[in-house]
């Protein structure tokens, strides 16, 4: 039997339209707009069109976008000043630095400029640390979305085996704290795992997190797992697919997301979410 999908493109809209409910209400209540900042470095073909397209689901939302692009030549100083300066704006509750920044710009050090109180993409150690420690301010836009979808289908998470492919800051690490915080048994997996196929078929919930095109096959899944496939992947003709062999998996699956239309319209609405949320907390004050 076929796996059920997990619509994040549906699950997104409904979302969004809860978010420009509630940015109204705001307005109205407390006469502040959430406001977001997205800073783009270079003409990066993807950055420009992951920056356009969240520039336009603001508006939608009704959030105020302050896109600000600059040349590929920008110095770091140059860029951490701009960062200074949307940091003291009011009108300003969230900061996005799309990546990736150009060679000569240490992005470690950019993004623990972003003021955490700003850090809508939860990559601040600040926001980190709060995480790891159960005590979350922001949480990264992709994890959170993942969790979402999950909690989406209405099986509970507590109790199950987890496993996650894939340990980056981003996406695989901030997974295994949440569900590790809904009381899931999680497994991170990575490059060095010893016979990946076999703890993969351990898992109640798989969440595939590599960049690696249809890495996880049909034979990795056990039958009737919650299968999340959080990878982007262009292949030589074109396609857009996913780090989930999808056609051989939703015959053993028995929650999948799709590749596109899963977790990426999940991510930008989360980045509303937590925009939102920051200028909450800023008319709250």
């Amino acid at each position: 039997m076929a796996a059920h999908l997990i619509d994040g493109k549906a699950l997104a809209l409904s979302i969004r339209e809860q978010i420009g409910k509630d940015v109204a209400q705001l307005a109205e209540q407390a006469n502040v707009t959430p406001g977001l900042a997205a800073i783009l470095v270079g003409e990066d073909p993807a950055s420009a069109i992951y920056v356009k397209n969240k520039k336009a689901a603001c508006g939608k939302a009704g959030i105020y976008a302050d896109e600000n692009k600059l040349p590929a030549s920008t110095s770091q100083s140059e860029l951490l000043a701009l960062i200074d300066k949307m940091n003291a704006d009011p009108k300003i509750h969230g900061i996005l630095v799309q990546l990736p920044l150009p060679k000569h710009i240490d992005s470690k050090v950019i993004l623990e400029a972003v003021s955490p109180e700003k850090d809508v993409d939860g990559f601040h150690p600040y926001n980190v640390g709060r995480l790891v420690a159960a005590d979350p301010v922001f949480v990264a836009c992709t994890p959170k979305g993942v969790m979402k979808m999950i909690e989406s289908i209405g099986q509970p998470i507590e109790g199950k085996r987890a496993v996650i492919i894939g340990r980056s800051n981003i996406v695989g690490k901030p997974v295994a704290l949440l569900l590790m915080h809904a009381n899931a048994t999680v497994t991170v997996c990575h490059s060095r795992t010893k016979d990946l196929p076999t703890v993969c078929r351990e898992a109640d919930i798989v969440v595939a997190a590599i960049g690696r095109a249809n890495f996880v096959t049909r034979d990795m899944i056990k039958e009737g797992a919650i299968v999340i496939d959080v990878g982007i992947n262009r292949l030589e003709d074109g396609r857009l697919v996913g780090d989930v062999d999808f056609e051989g998996a939703k015959e053993q699956a028995g929650w999948i997301t799709p590749v596109p239309g899963g977790v990426g319209p999940m991510t930008i609405a989360m980045l509303l979410q937590n925009t939102l949320e920051s200028a909450k907390r800023f008319a709250n004050k």
